[in-house]
């Protein structure tokens, strides 16, 4: 028999290996039991299919389960999945009790059937997390906390939802930057409360700035903000899952792009000088 070496999986591999399973369980003559997902049996054919000597299948398995347990909690906790049987009476296993026997919600149904050209993406809330974690410190805890929620919506599929905290997310952006520019914080807040006070503040930022810099900071910023402004009006949205994942791509742009342009923006200072 063919001994292949462990697979080498990420955390993105573990989700979107444990969505294709959600979508197109491969049990081969492995036991199913009473579950839509029953983890040991399809990490096997998964370990089979790969190589793995049959000796070497239970080590595997082990080593390689954390991934699949924290991909089935994150699932669970989008509501996508939930630990137990599929229905009374179904078969059940003390081990698929403890961690490894999970059915698909009717919410996940609806979720399967839906695109699934962006099952996991990039922003993913631990790989998202990860990106904007230079800009935490500085743009704040309010930036931070919107960005998650950004990418928690997006997950959902709830794409309006999405666009109004990446939105949220752009004017945190916005108004941690003028506050250091200032260094007044009650002032900039006041102004951003005021008639028209995005605009405002947006014109505090900008100041003597190039107009290079003001065409592509306005480039960002209004794209982010129409989408934020058509989210609240109330009305019908043709926001889709295309808005939601080009605002989050745009979020996490406008952040590389303040924060690269940090200097000229609060000091005026150009980056060669």
């Amino acid at each position: 028999m063919n001994r292949g070496k462990q697979p080498q999986l990420t955390q993105e591999d573990a989700t979107k290996l444990f969505i294709a399973w959600l979508r197109n369980p491969q049990y081969g003559a492995h036991a199913q039991y009473g579950y839509d997902i029953y983890l040991p049996s399809l990490v096997r054919v998964y370990l089979e299919h790969n190589g793995i000597n049959h000796f070497q299948i239970d080590n595997n398995l082990s080593q390689l389960s954390p991934l699949f347990y924290n991909a089935a909690w994150e699932l669970c906790r989008r509501g996508i999945i939930r630990p137990g049987v599929s229905a009374h009476g179904n078969q059940a296993t003390e081990d698929g009790s403890a961690g490894n026997g999970y059915s698909i919600t009717p919410f996940g149904k609806q979720w399967l059937e839906e695109d699934s050209n962006n099952d996991f993406v990039p922003t993913e809330p631990e790989r998202f997390a990860q990106m904007l974690e230079p800009y935490r410190q500085r743009f704040g805890t309010g930036f931070h906390q919107r960005a998650q929620q950004a990418i928690r919506c997006y997950g959902a599929h709830a794409y309006l939802a999405c666009c109004v905290m990446c939105g949220a997310a752009a004017e945190s952006i916005l108004l941690a930057t003028a506050i250091a520019k200032t260094n007044d914080e009650i002032d900039i807040l006041t102004k951003y409360r005021s008639s028209n006070g995005r605009k405002r503040i947006e014109d505090i930022l900008l100041g003597q700035s190039s107009g290079s810099l003001k065409e592509e900071f306005k480039g960002f910023n209004s794209l982010l903000k129409y989408w934020r402004d058509e989210a609240v009006h109330g009305q019908k949205s043709n926001i889709a899952e295309n808005e939601a994942y080009t605002a989050l791509a745009m979020l996490l742009r406008f952040s590389m792009f303040i924060n690269n342009n940090w200097e000229v923006l609060i000091n005026g200072k150009n980056k060669s000088n």
